[in-house]
């Protein structure tokens, strides 16, 4: 019976030695699992969404007739940009305002367009929007000049980060056609650069012929900028 009691003893042994080993090591619990580095990209990606400026501009109750009685939501309009010449817009609905606010933030970041600028405070050149019954009319100003526009149109430029701008909205109210009609009018703007490579020409050449024509347009600038605020 001894005998059989070792012999039993000297199989455990043998068959524990011919298993494989266990994954990650062995009283390590797991080895280096979970012992990962930083990633890179996502980092940097977290620092620039910090670095964005968001704005609300235009909140609405939703009202849908159901068999109980009427259930609310709230729609969202918000814009967000970067201060330096990127900007977006987004819409967002939920049966919460903050969570409305959230997805429209949200989908503007995905939305964000690079709207080239001059000297980094105005637009090169005017330019037209329309979006629906929206129309509206952007023209580059002066140093001192301001941001000359009125509710949605002054938040997209606060958050691209213009300074010298001025704005009329000549079709409708709607804060939604506002901002699609000056998105439309943002991307007609190009800088002397594409416009030179376009004409096969220098941009001495392009910015010489936008300088003579530069004192003319400021005098008319000054003076629709005086119009708009009366």
């Amino acid at each position: 019976m001894v005998m059989a009691e070792t012999l039993t003893k000297k199989t455990e042994t043998k068959d524990r030695a011919s298993r494989p080993p266990r994954r990650g090591g062995g009283g390590g619990g797991g080895g280096h699992r979970g012992h990962k580095g930083p990633r890179g990209p996502r980092g940097g990606r977290d620092r620039e969404e910090s670095d964005l400026i968001d704005k609300l501009v235009h909140i609405n109750r939703v009202a849908k007739v159901v068999k109980g009685g009427r259930r609310f939501s709230f729609a969202a309009l918000v814009v967000v940009g970067d201060g330096s010449g990127r900007v977006g817009f987004g819409t967002g609905k939920a049966r919460e305002v903050p969570e409305a606010i959230r997805k429209a933030t949200e989908k503007a970041k995905k939305t964000m367009v690079r709207v080239p600028l001059r000297d980094g405070r105005t637009l090169h050149h005017d330019v037209t929007g329309r979006f629906g019954a929206g129309r509206v009319v952007l023209r580059s100003a002066p140093p001192g000049t301001g941001i000359i526009a009125g509710g949605p149109m002054r938040a997209v430029f606060e958050t691209m980060g213009v300074q010298d701008v001025v704005a009329k909205s000549i079709g409708a109210a709607n804060p939604h056609n506002m901002i699609k009609a000056t998105f439309d009018a943002l991307g007609n703007c190009d800088s002397p650069r594409s416009v030179a490579s376009r004409r096969g020409k220098k941009v001495s050449e392009v910015v010489s012929r936008r300088g003579a024509a530069q004192p003319a347009q400021a005098a008319q600038t000054v003076k629709t900028a005086k119009t708009v605020q009366e």
